[in-house]
C-alpha cells in the first residue's frame, strides 16, 4: 500500500483516536500528521502481523504519550471538538435532534474514567475489534471486551441517575 492510500484510508480513524485522547481538534490534526510521518519513516518495521490500522493506532498512542509528557496541556471539552465522522446530512429537524443526541452521548462518554473512555472511542469511532483494541492498549482482547462492557454499564447507570 502506498503512503497516499494509507493516509486516505486511515487518517480519519487515527484522528478520531487522537481527538479522544487529547480532546483538541488542532492538536489531534498535528498529532495525526506526526503519526503518519512516523509510520512512513518506520514502514520497513511493519511486519504485517497485525492490521495496518492497529499498527497506526499504536504509533498514534505513542505520539500522544510523547506530546502529553512534553506539554501537559489541559483537555478541550469534547463538545468543542469536530465530529468524529461525517455522513450524508439528514433533514433539518432530524439533524438538530441527532446533533443534540450525539453531543449528549459524547458528553457521557467523555465523563467516563480511563481506560473506559478510550476503549469506547476505539470501538465506536475507530471501529476496532476487541483484539485490536487490546493490542493498541497493550492488553488482551478479552480485557478490551470486559472493559467495553463495564463502560456500557457505567453509561447505563448514568442514564438511570438522571
Amino acid at each position: 500500500m502506498d503512503e497516499e492510500t494509507m493516509y486516505r484510508r486511515y487518517a480519519r480513524p487515527v484522528y478520531g483516536l487522537l481527538l479522544s485522547l487529547c480532546r483538541s481538534p488542532q492538536t489531534a490534526e498535528e498529532l495525526t500528521a506526526e503519526t503518519f510521518y512516523q509510520a512512513v519513516r518506520s514502514i520497513g518495521r511493519y511486519d504485517g502481523s497485525c492490521e495496518m490500522k492497529t499498527w497506526l493506532f499504536a504509533i498514534a498512542k505513542n505520539v500522544w504519550k510523547q506530546e502529553a509528557r512534553r506539554l501537559g496541556r489541559a483537555p478541550v471539552p469534547l463538545e468543542d471538538a469536530e465530529p468524529l465522522c461525517t455522513a450524508q446530512a439528514p433533514p433539518a429537524g432530524e439533524a438538530a435532534e441527532r446533533s443534540e443526541t450525539l453531543v449528549a452521548l459524547y458528553r457521557k462518554i467523555n465523563a467516563l474514567d480511563e481506560p473506559y473512555r478510550t476503549v469506547v472511542y476505539l470501538r465506536l469511532a475507530g471501529d476496532l475489534t476487541f483484539e485490536e483494541i487490546g493490542r493498541v492498549l497493550d492488553h488482551t482482547g478479552n480485557w478490551a471486551r470486559v472493559t467495553y462492557y463495564r463502560a456500557k454499564e457505567r453509561l447505563k447507570e448514568h442514564e438511570t441517575t438522571e
